[in-house]
């Protein structure tokens, strides 16, 4: 397709150059006739009348019109010079024609059609010129010559423009042929990473989710044996703890393998089920409020807010203790979005257990790079984290966070 529309355009450009050629020559012949000898009387004035503007309309056709083949342009072309041989019959200026008629034909019509077109408009020509003229011979030579001159520069200048034409249709080729090769190679390499996607999330699977399912069962098994046991209401609350926690990293596990298996990144719309999921994991109540009207943020951004809450209601599961209250809080500011999580009422018993490896400190990171902030501290009987991050970042601002 892009190789027709530059040869398209290359013929274009030819009969655009070619047609005021073309009218100038036209104008120039019948001036050239009126101010040599004037416009003859009679019915060679009506002769020489006709024939300009014969001439001038089978020029338009034969060079204006979208045919490029012989049936149209080479007899439009050859009554063109035959109007020049009609006309160099009564005077001089008609031979203008006949170059006309040549080099379209050299420029328009296949070389073979164009050598047999040109035999009548050269042989009109050098009788007309042959006609008054003191030594017949000398002028029909000249005619031989100089036309043979034009139309073998047209032909050469011809092949030039097959030349740049069919080097513009290699270009066109070789361009859709690269951009067909990147789109496959692209293609192939989102399929092998899709397929190593899809890898990782079934080791993942087969590794981490059936060991926390396994700990789950086995933290569970011995809370009930430490009741039993009446070892004591300290121990009894670390062991639960733990258990609501490997109940949380589940949770979190099975995101994170439906993100690897469905190319899925969280954001803000997400946050619902994540606050009922983790309410139920952890058996803490957990209130999701939403103020502002929201809109569609930028992919860094929208990961931000998700792993901040993310990671703050981890954060409650650990440190919170008996008895918390928590509310998540998002608010949809004209220029940014906030986030609020705070906890209230624990009593603030720890479970003993590391912290997560995200962690504070990679959640002000991320808030940084971003162009935000992060704040964190006690609040009352409880601790509160606050993110604030601009509701959207241009192009050229953006920077890769990892998730």
């Amino acid at each position: 397709m892009g190789a027709a529309m530059l040869s398209g355009a290359s013929r274009r450009d030819l009969r655009f150059w070619l047609m005021p050629l073309a009218a100038i020559t036209m104008i120039g012949a019948g001036a050239g006739i009126v101010a040599d000898e004037g416009l003859p009387s009679g019915a060679a004035g009506i002769a020489t009348v006709s024939l300009l503007v014969a001439a001038a309309i089978l020029a338009a056709v034969a060079l204006a019109t979208q045919h490029s083949g012989r049936l149209v342009v080479a007899p439009a072309l050859v009554g063109v010079g035959l109007c020049g041989a009609g006309l160099d019959w009564w005077s001089d200026g008609g031979i203008a024609l006949g170059y006309v008629a040549l080099v379209g034909l050299a420029l328009r019509v296949p070389r073979r059609a164009a050598l047999v077109a040109a035999i009548p408009v050269v042989g009109a020509i050098a009788v007309a010129e042959a006609h008054d003229a003191a030594a017949p011979t000398s002028a029909v030579m000249s005619v031989l010559l100089g036309f043979s001159f034009l139309f073998t520069t047209s032909a050469f200048a011809k092949v030039s423009l097959d030349a740049r034409r069919h080097a513009e249709e290699m270009l066109a080729r070789e361009a859709a042929l690269r951009a067909q090769e990147a789109a496959t190679t692209e293609a192939r390499e989102r399929a092998a990473t899709l397929a190593e996607r899809s890898r990782l999330a079934r080791e993942l699977h087969d590794v981490l989710a059936h060991s926390l399912a396994a700990l789950a069962a086995q933290l569970e098994s011995a809370r009930l044996m430490a009741i039993r046991a009446e070892a004591g209401a300290a121990l009894v609350d670390k062991i639960s703890s733990a258990h609501r926690l490997t109940r949380i990293g589940m949770l979190n596990a099975r995101r994170a393998l439906q993100m690897l298996r469905e190319e899925e990144t969280p954001g803000p719309e997400c946050l619902p089920s994540l606050v009922s999921q983790s309410a139920a994991a952890s058996g803490i109540p957990i209130a999701y409020q939403v103020a502002g009207t929201p809109r569609q943020l930028n992919h860094d951004v929208a990961l931000a807010v998700y792993r901040t809450v993310q990671e703050a209601l981890t954060n409650v599961a650990k440190h919170a203790g008996r008895g918390a209250d928590v509310v998540v809080r998002l608010v949809w500011a004209p220029a940014e979005v906030e986030i609020t999580v705070s906890d209230s009422g624990g009593d603030g018993v720890d479970s003993g257990l590391p912290a997560s490896g995200f962690g504070l400190i990679s959640m002000a990171e991320r808030a940084e790079l971003l162009g935000g902030q992060l704040d964190v501290g006690r609040t009352g009987q409880g601790f509160t984290v606050r993110l604030r991050l601009p509701a959207r970042v241009a192009a050229e601002e953006r920077q890769h966070v990892p998730s």
